[in-house]
């Protein structure tokens, strides 16, 4: 999308969550994930960070001209960058003004910190008892690890993911990515819109707390894993690029070098597969007519496609597939997504405006026909709200002078 179609969409729609003020206390990603998700769809999100450096991502990975991190441009969007010192008792009482009239406090410290500071559920409930509070822990708010240090590298570990993750004969792997925390951050916004739901039918309820942990949050995606064992006493394994149970659906080789996936798991695209190989001779016999069969025969399966595919381009065996309705697809890198007509179609990409010139970020999903998310602006500089938002929320000009003077903001 272009900067000035961006710019023509900020005056088009009203979002769902317009209205609903969200304090987001959290730093690194989980936190600021679900507020940036819930930013996008019209929250005012108002970030609270320590002064100076602010939240740490901003100095992560690659930088641009001014030092800041190109992520920082997407994950900051939409947000109103207050800060407030944590640790002493005058940046506590400005967060404590702020949450008088949120809708929704998100935070991401380890369990009880709040707690220690004066700034928990509890101490809250009198002055804003509508207040909905989003925490995100590596293993919850109770239970006996709630207190340890929480990744997500860890926690991906402990909920089973990285288990069925890789090859049998290697270490587990992670994808180069934080996925444990962006998972969380989308299952907070999934319970605060929940609570949000379950406020506005006043069924007797205010405010309530919503627990989200990473570990939780990965095994919530282990599917069939836990039945499996209960039921049969059987542990998946890690299973490299195919999956246990399903066949074929793996990564094949091609003869230029790329890789290719191909899922023909279905009865009737396998026969299409085959036949579009040439291979009426599979296509007909009865061993591989269903998933059980194909099963039982994986590796010769397998093999055969492999041949295939090796003696011919990606392109060439996607084209055919393709023309077969065989599903089927390449790896893409970012390069390619930039580069792709549909991603482009769908409008994946938004170019926003930063200090070092224009930039694309990714939109957020999911897309929403009436009332679209979008953009506003990118991740600004630490601290470009504190006057507008403080000044907005009852203070004067005198006390923001003597809590700047303090440390406090």
């Amino acid at each position: 999308m272009a900067t000035s179609e961006l710019a023509a969409n900020l005056i088009m729609t009203d979002r769902p969550l317009d209205g609903i003020r969200v304090i987001e206390l959290g730093q690194l990603l989980a936190g600021p994930f679900a507020g940036t998700m819930l930013g996008y769809f019209g929250a005012e999100v108002i970030k609270v960070e320590p002064p100076g450096e602010g939240d740490p991502i901003r100095g992560w990975r690659l930088l641009d001209e001014s030092g800041t991190a190109f992520w920082w441009r997407s994950l900051g969007r939409n947000k109103k960058s207050v800060t407030a010192n944590l640790r002493t008792k005058g940046g506590r009482a400005v967060v404590r003004r702020l949450l008088e009239n949120a809708d929704v406090v998100i935070e991401n410290f380890k369990p009880g910190t709040l707690e220690k500071w004066g700034l928990g559920p509890d101490d809250l409930a009198q002055d804003n008892p509508q207040l909905i509070f989003a925490r995100i822990s590596g293993y919850g708010q109770t239970g006996p690890n709630r207190n340890k240090a929480g990744y997500a590298s860890v926690t991906e570990a402990y909920s089973g993911f990285r288990y069925v993750n890789g090859f049998p004969d290697a270490p587990p792997v992670r994808p180069n990515l934080s996925i444990g925390d962006t998972i969380a951050g989308i299952h907070a916004v999934v319970g605060i819109l929940l609570a949000l739901l379950e406020r506005q039918q006043n069924r007797g309820h205010s405010g309530q707390v919503v627990d989200v942990a990473l570990y939780e949050a990965m095994f919530n995606l282990m599917e069939g894993v836990v039945p499996e064992y209960s039921g049969a006493a059987a542990i998946r394994e890690p299973s490299g690029s195919t999956i246990t149970g399903i066949v074929p659906t793996n990564t094949y080789l091609c003869a230029d070098h790329k890789h290719v996936v191909i899922g023909a798991n279905g009865d009737s695209i396998f026969i299409r597969l085959m036949q579009a190989m040439q291979r009426s001779d599979i296509a007909s016999d009865p061993r591989y007519a269903s998933n059980a069969g194909r099963v039982e025969h994986q590796e010769f399966i397998d093999g055969v496609i492999a041949v295939w595919t090796r003696a011919r381009s990606a392109g060439e065996v996607i084209a055919l597939l393709e023309a077969a309705d065989v599903p089927v697809g390449p790896i893409y890198n970012v390069a390619d997504m930039l580069a792709d007509p549909h991603y482009q179609a769908r409008e994946l990409f938004e170019r926003v405006q930063t200090d070092g010139g224009e930039l694309d970020i990714p939109a957020i999903l999911p897309k929403l026909s009436a009332s679209p998310g979008r953009t506003e602006w990118p991740g600004g500089a630490v601290g470009a709200h504190t006057q507008e938002v403080l000044l907005k929320h009852g203070f004067n000009p005198d006390e923001l002078r003597e809590l700047t003077a303090r440390g406090d903001i």
